[in-house]
């Protein structure tokens, strides 16, 4: 079951991605009207299967050991505000300060598993915490940093320390505070095992919970640039006559992706295969191609698409493939990777950020 969960990740996620796409298409076309609250209903569901399937999928990945670390030297600093960028809206929702302390520290480690066990223990504290604050702490030791989240949540039990790391698990208290299935410390687990970080955990019933573990860390790269982090929660703006070419075996996301890009403003043709595209005279301002398609890969139609348009194309490889091999490889000819289910505000900022030149108004 797992092998299979593992291997039909894509299968899995390919109607979802539509069901986003479409979604998208639907809350911007309507605005502000009395069909509002169940067009959000559907996303906040839409949101929910998002996560479980992400979960029951990371899971597989790391049992069958499909998940490698990929190591690198980053500062460590600018994921934890990513982290502060991502959850500062869900904490603000439920009234709740979160703080994120700042750290000079460079670490080398998986840059991307790092920051889903960090999120999904953040997601947690947030979850399980009526009133206060959550700080993600950078406490320096010799050599390490010891990074804490820290809540003032309802806390958890001495002697349930350790079960509530099992997949569905969930103590009572937990149950009755929030909905969930008890997968996200299953995860968080398991990423630490994956990365040789072992976790500490403090916690007193009503007096909040600390999850921390220690990372060394390293020299500063002399060849390191700082860039600030992004904002992905992008206004509605228009594309104005920015040419985009879609590259997919399903014909629901092209179908969605069309409806979506073109509410945008952008002029977007569709095909189903690489050999499709190429018959498209006029050269795009961006390609957008799936990874896994019939008989060849989104990465060799890029390819080919940039031997006929011009090297310097900009793309943008959308995919439910997570392995670090794959980005690797899109990372080393330029094309930027956006796991299926694509958010809109992540399609908008990505095409941003490939420097697409856009018309202005």
């Amino acid at each position: 079951k797992t092998r299979f969960l593992a291997a039909a990740g894509h299968d899995i996620l390919q109607p979802l991605n539509a069901a986003r796409l479409y979604s998208a298409s639907l809350i911007e076309k309507l605005g502000k009207s009395e069909n509002e609250a169940i067009v959000s209903n559907i996303e906040s569901s839409l949101d929910s299967v998002e996560t479980i399937l992400g979960a029951v999928l990371d899971i597989s990945r790391l049992d069958t050991g499909a998940l490698k670390p990929n190591l690198t030297t980053f500062h460590l600093g600018s994921l934890l505000k990513q982290i502060e960028t991502d959850f500062t809206p869900l904490a603000k929702k439920k009234g709740l300060q979160l703080r994120v302390v700042k750290t000079s520290a460079f670490v080398k480690t998986d840059r991307n598993l790092l920051q889903r066990l960090i999120q999904n223990l953040v997601s947690n504290a947030v979850k399980y915490t009526r009133v206060g604050r959550i700080v993600v702490g950078v406490r320096r030791h010799k050599g390490t940093v010891e990074i804490q989240v820290i809540d003032s949540g309802i806390g958890i039990a001495q002697d349930k320390t350790k079960i509530v790391f099992r997949e569905f698990t969930r103590l009572e208290d937990g149950m009755r505070e929030a909905e969930g299935l008890g997968l996200g410390l299953s995860i968080v687990d398991r990423i630490s095992r994956v990365l040789k970080l072992p976790l500490n955990v403090a916690s007193r019933i009503n007096h909040g919970t600390t999850i921390s573990l220690r990372i060394a860390t390293v020299a500063r790269p002399k060849d390191h640039v700082e860039t600030s982090v992004r904002q992905l929660g992008l206004p509605v703006v228009k594309l104005p006559s920015l040419r985009l070419i879609c590259v997919d075996n399903d014909p629901r996301i092209l179908d969605s992706m069309k409806m979506l890009l073109s509410g945008w403003g952008c002029e977007v043709e569709t095909y189903a295969s690489g050999i499709a595209a190429l018959t498209h005279g006029k050269a795009p301002d961006a390609i957008l191609v799936d990874y896994h398609l019939d008989n060849e890969t989104g990465l060799q139609v890029i390819g080919q698409l940039r031997a006929k348009f011009g090297r310097d194309l900009p793309a943008l490889l959308i995919t439910a493939d997570r392995s670090n091999e794959v980005r690797q490889l899109a990372e080393s000819t330029d094309v930027i990777v956006l796991n299926k289910p694509v958010k809109p505000a992540a399609l908008r900022a990505a095409l941003m950020r490939n420097r697409v030149e856009i018309a202005a108004e």
